[in-house]
């Protein structure tokens, strides 16, 4: 009886030790289980974490790099007032640029002028004054451009820079009719010409400043012909032409004085600007705006 008792105890040892077995392999499996579907959802979310980083990263990056090459853009163009492209002139250079009965300005540098504020966005102002101070505005940095009918020379390349060439001007002498003034015999005369222009300068450099006698604008220089003050008068052909129009007893001679470019003179300093119109210039010329400017106030004449 107590083999049997003892056989009993052992089967029922037995039995529990191996269900107390097979709780342990199962939590232990299970939490292995778990152990490992948590090691896999923390690995995904971290890759998708380091994914989301990265794209977000690469997005802000491209957008600060396009912000910034907008920025740039925008504050490389500088005037010397914002938003507007200003002008320095001598509204006394017809056709190139004149006043009219209103107060305002006209001719063919106002209206070139005009379409290249428009290609840049800007708002154009026009400060008429002298020529010689027309020039020295854009040197020291009161006005963004000088257009007044203005030549290319050595002299001026110096002090300011220059756009591509616009128009041709040629330089020709006015004469009264019947006089004797020549070509050949200039340095014999007394000759008119508005201060600072390239046919002062000529002139002087060819006869002397005791043969040459400088006014404010060609239209005083004409005056003092009509006066015989002066016994000829350089200027360039296209406002010549109006001042032989407008006045009875005057005629060009045939031999032209010296032919030369036109371009609009800027500051040194600005060279983003200087880009920015000749851009805008070949664009026009491109598109045959400037030749029709041109043949608007020049081909009739």
């Amino acid at each position: 009886m107590k083999k049997v008792l003892a056989l009993v105890l052992a089967a029922t040892m037995s039995m529990m030790l191996v269900a107390c077995g097979s709780d342990a392999s199962t939590t232990n499996n299970g939490e292995a289980a778990n152990t490992t579907t948590n090691e896999g959802a923390d690995a995904a979310a971290e890759n998708d974490a380091d994914a989301a980083t990265e794209n977000d990263a690469d997005a802000a990056t491209e957008n600060d790099a396009d912000a910034a090459t907008e920025n740039d853009a925008d504050a490389a163009l500088t005037t010397v007032t914002d938003g507007v492209l200003t002008m320095s002139t001598n509204a006394a250079f017809p056709p190139y640029e004149m006043t009219t009965d209103d107060g305002g300005f006209e001719g063919i540098d106002v209206e070139i002028a005009g379409k290249i504020a428009e290609k840049l966005g800007l708002t154009l102002q026009i400060d008429d004054m002298d020529f010689d101070s027309a020039l020295l505005a854009v040197q020291q940095g009161k006005s963004d451009m000088v257009m007044a009918g203005v030549s290319v020379t050595d002299e001026r390349l110096a002090v300011m820079n220059f756009s591509n060439t616009y128009a041709t001007g040629i330089q020709v002498i006015i004469v009264k009719e019947g006089s004797d003034v020549t070509i050949d015999n200039l340095g014999d005369k007394m000759i008119g010409t508005q201060r600072a222009t390239t046919g002062n300068i000529y002139c002087t450099d060819d006869y002397g400043e005791d043969h040459v006698v400088a006014y404010d604008n060609c239209l005083t220089a004409t005056q003092a012909l009509i006066n015989d003050q002066v016994d000829c008068v350089v200027i360039d052909s296209a406002p010549a032409q109006e001042m032989v129009a407008a006045n009875a007893g005057l005629t060009i001679l045939d031999t032209e004085y010296v032919t030369e470019d036109y371009a609009i003179g800027l500051n040194k300093n600005n060279t983003a600007l200087l880009d920015a119109v000749n851009k805008a210039l070949e664009e026009l010329t491109a598109d045959g705006t400037i030749d029709a400017i041109l043949a608007k106030y020049i081909s009739a004449n």
